[in-house]
């Protein structure tokens, strides 16, 4: 369990101007080699378990409407002082298990910090050089969803 220190859990105010900047920014970067989705997506509190939480998450903002179902959520609790990766089903039949365990990592190392905008950042990052491999950017594709962090 990670344990936040950020003060102000109120999602849409939990990022300064400049670190939504940055995370809209590491959404581009890593979108550019892949056809991966990648969404971040903010809510105060989770009801009840998180991944679970996070999964009617993943489809209530349309995670699941891309054509080859490769898009990536990263869900965070900002009270509940909770998170949660997730991947649609194409992804999740190509690669093996564990495959977002790094990611977690990243996320986890920087939240004990305090540094939310520069772990989601380097999440971002290492989850599109990940899809590159498996989904790799062709001239056809288009961005399918959002690069907005969602509330």
């Amino acid at each position: 369990m990670v344990t936040f220190k950020k003060w102000f859990p109120y999602p849409v105010f939990f990022f300064s101007k400049k670190e939504k900047k940055q995370i809209l920014e590491a959404l581009r970067e890593a979108e550019k080699d892949t056809s991966g989705e990648i969404r971040v997506h903010l809510e105060y509190k989770a009801r009840g378990p998180v991944f679970g939480h996070a999964k009617k998450v993943f489809h209530k903002i349309g995670m699941t409407r891309t054509a080859q179902r490769n898009g990536v959520l990263i869900f965070l609790a900002t009270k509940d002082k909770k998170f949660a990766v997730l991947g649609d089903v194409g992804i999740d039949e190509k690669v093996p298990h564990g495959f977002w365990n790094d990611v977690v990592q990243i996320l986890q190392d920087h939240f004990k910090q305090d540094k939310f905008a520069e772990g989601i950042s380097e999440a971002i990052l290492r989850i599109g050089m990940k899809l590159k491999a498996y989904f790799p950017f062709k001239k056809t594709d288009k961005n399918e969803l959002s690069d907005d962090i969602s509330y």
